[in-house]
């Protein structure tokens, strides 16, 4: 049969999970940028930061009319957080299916489960890093002077190309967190349903709704965000775009400074130049940015993962009944 060697659930859950990425990427961009420009500053002396809150960066572009430049890296930064998250869920799906067939086990436990989105999570860091950080450093550079993609990874060697990449690793335990607590609360929340659907005698089948799976969203990317936070800002100094030296306005203000290159050095930076406070900068923009975009994007997946499916098992009949013809002709 055409597609016997494609596990076709896996690529459901895969193409589910890129749309809703693609979906959440594009509606909180501003945000995205004004974050992660506000991350990547680093107080190099008293009272030396250029962005006191999260609404200067906003600011900045409105008063140089760059408000489109909030969108500088956009392009880069969609094919990243979909190649990201397709083989982000291929991943994730196809080894918790592999780990129940191997084990016997009718469920996934939560150690199991935090292995296997670990081990799905190092291959989309891999994959996507030079993308990664191609957008981090779009993103951080001056408003309106930001270059293509293809410009930005040719301004350094490949070996630059994947600058984080260890953080990126370590980092897998973010979504391994955020994943585990999400389906734990989901399988809990689903049981609570149909026991209360049995009491009544309603035998229908239960799926949570839109807004559940956005608060369910939101609570697991909460967790995770705060737990990793500090490595989170030190990939994001890591792979920052340098100051800007045909900028006058930029280069000279004393808040801005290019960071160490290593997750040891960046770590440094924070403790001896802005303290304890450093480790968590930004953490409130952070905690806004990813539990929207988390949410957005597993509430938008529930919602598609149904009509994705049915999609998939049409083109797998369409596929297998055109093998057929040809095997006939």
């Amino acid at each position: 049969m055409a597609g016997d060697g494609v596990d076709w659930e896996s690529l459901a859950e895969a193409t589910s999970g890129a749309v809703g990425a693609l979906v959440s990427t594009t509606v909180l961009y501003p945000l995205d940028t004004c974050k992660t420009k506000f991350q990547a500053e680093l107080q190099t002396q008293p009272g030396g930061h250029k962005y006191r809150n999260l609404s200067d960066v906003f600011w900045e572009a409105v008063q140089k009319r760059q408000i489109l430049s909030l969108y500088q890296g956009l392009k880069t930064k969609n094919i990243q957080s979909f190649i990201s998250q397709f083989v982000y869920f291929y991943g994730y799906s196809y080894f918790k299916r592999l780990y129940l067939e191997k084990s016997g086990a009718k469920s996934i436990g939560t150690k199991a489960n935090l292995l296997v989105a670990a081990a799905a999570g190092a291959c989309t860091a891999v994959v996507t890093q030079p993308l990664d950080t191609a957008s981090s450093r779009m993103q951080t550079s001056a408003f309106g002077k930001s270059k293509g993609l293809r410009a930005t990874l040719a301004e350094g060697t490949w070996l630059e190309a994947f600058d984080g990449l260890g953080i990126s690793l370590i980092l897998t335990c973010n979504p391994s967190i955020q994943y585990t607590v999400f389906d734990q609360l989901k399988q809990k929340l689903i049981q609570r349903r149909r026991r209360r659907n049995a009491e009544l005698g309603d035998d229908s089948s239960v799926a949570l709704s839109a807004f559940s799976a956005f608060l369910l969203g939101a609570i697991s990317k909460s967790v995770a965000t705060i737990l990793t936070y500090p490595l989170i800002r030190c990939k994001v100094m890591i792979q920052a775009a340098g100051p800007d030296e045909d900028d006058d306005d930029e280069s000279e203000r004393p808040g801005k400074s290019r960071s160490s290159k290593t997750m040891l050095g960046a770590l440094h930076d924070m403790w001896s130049k802005e303290g304890i406070p450093g480790f968590f900068k930004g953490l409130h923009a952070q905690i806004l940015k990813t539990v929207l975009s988390s949410a957005l994007l597993l509430m938008i997946k529930e919602k598609i993962s149904r009509f994705t499916w049915i999609s998939l098992l049409a083109l797998r009949r369409y596929l297998f009944v055109s093998q057929k013809r040809i095997k006939s002709a």
